[in-house]
């Protein structure tokens, strides 16, 4: 494009004789690239290319992160020590008439609930407490009741689903030594001393050890425990075997 000249002396020369022709200046429109703006704009494409892809990196891990919650901790086993059997100490206590439990406490693990009676489901399997928020311990009715000659047995829950820990978390925390307090219908609380806790695969699970016993007075508590598979659920049973060493009169 031809623009007209500049009126301007400085640029038709002072030396210019009257009358001489003006002179032409061309200009392209587009002024010559300094190297260093050029390089600058380089550098900068290239820091936000690497923002960017930080940016859609850590968007990356972050949905990761937030579809994969951690895995709730198991409920605790029995220790070192928890299996091996005790001196019964006093011994045995003498058994008691029939009365239904109705409270059970724990002192050492701070565990108070009620105790509702449990019979047996369809196919047969001891029923269970239900899940839900401070679900209770159960006595299986099909047992002794607790202080009656033979073994009594009591269930509860390791968890209970989105309630979080049952009332039988820390089952597996109990030692030889150990107190368990089972209150009754007629008033009488029973007193029993814990010999050995034990965990056992479901699929390996002494059911006639833990429910027929002998026939001194004896106390059973039962929950889940060990790995949990999505699947079928915990793997493992723990178990509390106990004797009668004590009562409250009502």
């Amino acid at each position: 494009m031809r623009h007209p000249a500049s009126s301007n002396p400085a640029e038709t020369g002072s030396g210019s004789a009257p009358g001489a022709p003006r002179a032409r200046l061309r200009h392209t429109g587009r002024p010559h690239p300094d190297p260093r703006c050029r390089a600058l704009r380089h550098r900068r494409a290239r820091v936000g290319v690497f923002f960017l892809v930080t940016l859609i990196a850590l968007g990356v891990c972050l949905i990761l992160l937030g579809g994969s919650a951690p895995a709730p901790a198991p409920p605790p086993g029995p220790g070192p020590g928890a299996t091996a059997p005790v001196s019964p100490g006093p011994g045995t206590a003498v058994p008691l008439p029939r009365s239904e439990p109705v409270r059970l406490a724990i002192p050492s693990l701070g565990v108070s609930s009620p105790v509702m009676s449990l019979g047996q489901e369809a196919d047969g399997t001891v029923e269970v407490p239900p899940i839900a928020k401070d679900a209770p311990a159960g006595w299986y009715r099909g047992s002794p009741t607790p202080g009656e000659a033979g073994a009594s047995v009591l269930l509860g829950h390791s968890t209970v689903g989105r309630y979080g820990d049952g009332v039988f978390f820390a089952l597996g925390r109990l030692r030889p030594g150990a107190t368990v307090e089972v209150t009754r219908a007629d008033g009488v609380t029973a007193v029993f001393t814990v010999r050995a806790v034990e965990q056992y695969a479901k699929a390996d699970f002494p059911a006639d050890r833990v429910y027929q016993g002998s026939g001194a007075p004896r106390l059973r508590l039962v929950t889940c425990g060990g790995p949990r598979d999505a699947a079928d659920g915990y793997r493992d049973n723990i178990v509390v075997y106990a004797d009668l060493t004590g009562r409250y009169p009502a």
